[in-house]
């Protein structure tokens, strides 16, 4: 199946399930294809055919805007290098998790999150450590004996009980042991946090050259501006008395300029976030609701409600 393919039927698949999808990210550089929202639900979902091709730098980039808009980072793809992706799995790639097709349906559709998580070492699932410890004191087993039938150290079963998590095999051998289900399902939605990759949240990048006076006014007018360094659009920059966030570009008025102002308007609609661009020269006001505001006007306002108000104005927030 060409990523092409692939992009159309996981897009059909999201909205089928109820989802609001933007347009696909066609320019570059991008980390992500697709924003996708189901009521308080955000996602930013980087499709492909092998998953190999997600590299650490547009983990990092997807893990920095799913902060900055409040949105979960995905990867949906069909097969490392040497395997295809197992379905009802979660894998994590630099901090992302990453679902097959399948899996994702199943998600998504059908409302069943996965069990099984893939780590180094194998596959693994959540315990829930307060079942299992009431399901052996519920027979009198001390640790020792619940050890010895596990072939594990008592040590090791105390870990289960406050919480570590468990290979599959032992998963799979206490629940037969107990007649009853013992795991937790994995909580893509908020980010799998329990199961994730040990790494802090990035920090933002420093702002390009040509970037830094965009960044500086918007930082004077009261926004907290996150640069982006593979994404439509340049900032994130948050309204700190607003509390909303407005997604900026900036650069000559061109046919890739209003190409970039289409979709970041697309994604705008679909993270509830306004959208402008900064440009040289406009022949009008908007485009599809991203905000069109020229460099001159920008330099002729000093007072920083004055271009909130502008900014407000001209990117108009989807309903």
């Amino acid at each position: 199946m060409s990523r092409s393919a692939l992009v159309g039927n996981v897009t059909a698949m999201l909205e089928d399930a109820g989802f609001l999808v933007s347009d696909r990210c066609a320019i570059r550089p991008k980390s992500f294809d697709v924003a996708a929202r189901r009521g308080r639900d955000l996602l930013l979902l980087k499709i492909l055919a092998n998953v190999d091709a997600f590299d650490g730098a547009t983990g990092l980039e997807m893990r920095r805007l799913g902060d900055y808009l409040n949105a979960t980072p995905v990867v949906v793809g069909l097969r490392t290098r040497d395997e295809e992706l197992e379905p009802g799995v979660v894998y994590f790639r630099h901090g992302v998790p990453v679902l097959s097709p399948d899996t994702a349906m199943e998600l998504f559709v059908e409302g069943m999150s996965p069990l099984i998580y893939a780590a180094p070492g194998g596959l693994y699932v959540n315990i829930d450590g307060d079942v299992l410890r009431d399901e052996r004191e519920e027979r009198g087993w001390s640790l020792g004996r619940l050890a010895k039938e596990l072939g594990v150290s008592r040590r090791t079963v105390s870990k289960y009980e406050d919480g570590m998590n468990a290979s599959v095999e032992v998963a799979l051998e206490l629940e037969d042991m107990f007649e009853g289900d013992l795991t937790s399902p994995v909580d893509v939605l908020d980010g799998a946090d329990e199961v994730r990759e040990g790494e802090p949240t990035p920090e933002d990048p420093e702002p390009e050259d040509d970037d830094e006076r965009i960044v500086t006014v918007l930082t004077r007018a009261g926004f907290e501006v996150h640069p982006t360094i593979r994404a439509p659009f340049k900032t994130v920059s948050e309204d700190n008395s607003s509390e909303e966030n407005v997604l900026t570009g900036h650069s000559a008025f061109t046919k890739a300029a209003e190409k970039r102002a289409r979709i970041m308007s697309s994604i705008g609609e679909v993270a509830r976030t306004r959208s402008v661009y900064f440009v040289d020269e406009a022949k009008r006001e908007s485009v599809d609701g991203t905000g069109l505001v020229e460099r001159e006007e920008l330099e002729d306002i000093d007072d920083p409600d004055e271009l909130r108000d502008l900014i407000r104005e001209r990117g108009e927030k989807p309903a």
